[in-house]
């Protein structure tokens, strides 16, 4: 599929292939869009139209054939392509983030980790090695690696991005809650970790 999908489409469809990786797991062949829609509290027609937009039709009074439907969601947000990243912060965060195993299984693999503190380079953390940051550029090449998570302190986020910029990285991932500087060639998505929670907290919690 060569059409650029919204990117609320491409969380939903993540959320859609959790849930039928979840079916198939109970041997269960087919699941309804209503199905859908009731596990994650959203519209049945938005869900039908997510799924048009990977031109795949159900079955009537039947549904859609799990199996099928998450290889169709694989193939569509390209999982098989495998793509090299960097952990840049090996705190508490990048230490987490690390030990995530799900990563790969949606084309997500952390080569290595960085940071400055002695007393963390040389270790591994679920079999990636923490590397010093200055080694970033020479490992970026050999890996070919055009991606960075950063999880570093916010008082040295840009001074780390300035120096991933140099380095040849193009897309990073900002865990920090620092608004990144960078130019018009390299993209940042920003987790805003604080602003997701307040969300959730201030509408619902009371």
């Amino acid at each position: 599929m060569n059409k650029v999908l919204p990117d609320k489409v491409i969380n939903r469809l993540t959320l859609y292939h959790s849930i039928l990786t979840d079916y198939i797991e109970k041997n269960i062949e087919y699941i309804s869009s209503p199905q859908i829609a009731e596990l994650l509290h959203i519209d049945n027609t938005q869900v039908r139209k997510d799924i048009a937009l990977l031109k795949y039709k159900g079955k009537c009074k039947v549904g859609y054939k799990a199996a099928d439907l998450k290889s169709l969601i694989e193939d569509t947000l390209k999982f098989k392509n495998l793509k090299n990243a960097f952990i840049i912060g090996a705190g508490n965060l990048g230490m987490a983030l690390a030990k995530y195993d799900n990563f790969e299984a949606y084309g997500f693999n952390i080569s290595a980790l960085f940071d400055n503190d002695p007393l963390k380079i040389g270790i591994k953390v679920n079999n990636k090695e923490v590397f010093q940051l200055k080694e970033l550029s020479n490992l970026a090449v050999k890996h070919n690696v055009k991606i960075a998570i950063l999880t570093v302190p916010r008082a040295y986020a840009q001074e780390v991005t300035d120096f991933l910029v140099e380095a040849g990285i193009e897309y990073i991932w900002n865990f920090t809650p620092a608004v990144l500087n960078v130019p018009s060639t390299i993209q940042v998505w920003n987790e805003n970790l604080i602003g997701n929670f307040l969300q959730f907290t201030v509408n619902h919690v009371v």
